[in-house]
């Protein structure tokens, strides 16, 4: 990345609230349900497809759904036409959707006896299990 590129990233990140610049691990994983809490797709749940840490964003399936006008290819081996997808959504408009009560939480980190680093929810105090995806 060159330096030019690098300060416009940590100027927006600046910008949108994170911790002075730096990018901050994400607690959310692929395949992790997820329920959007702010903007145009409010109370929708859905599945977490891709994360992209350096952003700071995520893409839920099902959410912020966008347009993409595609030409077709010169060998004609990409068809032309209109393609939806999911765009990515800012990491701080969705909560983590606990597999045990169902509800959204938030997430405590804990050590368990054995060493191992788990998320627990703080509404009914489990542990988060994930899904191996």
């Amino acid at each position: 990345m060159t330096q030019k590129s690098e300060r416009r990233r940590r100027m927006t990140l600046q910008h949108e609230g994170w911790a002075r610049g730096a990018t901050r691990p994400l607690d959310i994983r692929k395949g992790d349900t997820v329920e959007v809490i702010g903007g145009k797709d409010r109370g929708k749940r859905g599945v977490v497809e891709r994360v992209l840490t350096d952003q700071q964003r995520i893409a839920v399936r099902g959410v912020n759904l966008l347009k993409r006008h595609t030409r077709s290819g010169v060998a004609g081996n990409i068809q032309g036409g209109i393609v939806d997808f999911d765009g990515p959504v800012a990491y701080s408009n969705v909560m983590l959707v606990c597999n045990r009560c169902d509800k959204r939480t938030r997430i405590a980190h804990t050590v368990t006896e054995e060493g191992q680093r788990v998320i627990v929810c703080k509404k009914c105090g489990e542990r988060y299990e994930r899904v191996t995806v």
